[in-house]
């Protein structure tokens, strides 16, 4: 119980669990700077750090009737914190990888006019593509592709198998680069995974790999 708090820890996850909105905003106010500041060090980022924690946060609230903790508050929401640090550190390496990857790629191919790619009109057919997948299917795909979920996150928030996800997947790759040959605009020589793992990537990083391959 800390000065100024009438109630324990324990109290509040007791009043949270009641949809109790001041519990929450107790626990919010409390906590929520401590938090941010253990993210901050690792992460040395203010915007990554405050996601992260409002992540945390908003989990707290929206899974407040099923959520049971059975370590002390205080020990609970620090190894989330630690698990969302480690999570955001895991994605930025496999984009940062890729993106060096990709850019190697394109920089050494023997980009002649019969080998050149409009990225914005490649971006174009492939949301074009994907627009077309049945609903889940189209659901993995964009939580994959566009969020960075994990198979096991993604089985998860849509309540199926992960090896359910892992199909929708494949099916998903498919349909959009059979639709994207379908449309002529895989016609490279190289046309190999990597071309359509590159297309696949959020537009920001397609808008950073275009201008700096085409600068």
């Amino acid at each position: 119980m800390s000065v100024g708090n009438p109630f324990s820890d324990q109290e509040l996850l007791i009043l949270l669990h009641q949809d109790d909105t001041a519990a929450f905003k107790k626990i919010y106010q409390h906590y929520w700077y401590k938090l941010y500041i253990v993210a901050y060090k690792r992460l040395r980022s203010k915007e990554a750090a405050e996601e992260i924690v409002q992540n945390i946060f908003t989990k707290l609230w929206t899974n407040r009737k099923e959520i049971r903790i059975t370590v002390l508050l205080e020990a609970y929401l620090y190894t989330a914190v630690r698990y969302g640090v480690i999570d955001h550190l895991e994605k930025e390496a496999t984009r940062k990888n890729f993106t060096a990857f990709a850019y190697y790629h394109y920089r050494t191919a023997d980009n002649s006019a019969e080998e050149y790619i409009d990225l914005r009109d490649l971006e174009s057919h492939v949301k074009k593509a994907a627009d077309q997948l049945p609903s889940k299917c189209q659901s993995v795909f964009l939580l994959s592709r566009q969020e960075y979920k994990t198979n096991r996150e993604i089985a998860g928030l849509l309540g199926i198998s992960e090896k359910t996800v892992e199909n929708h997947m494949t099916n998903a790759l498919r349909t959009i680069r059979a639709g994207l040959k379908k449309t002529g605009v895989l016609l490279l020589p190289y046309d190999t995974p990597i071309i359509l793992a590159f297309c696949l990537m959020k537009t920001t990083y397609l808008s950073f790999m275009a201008m700096t391959w085409l600068s």
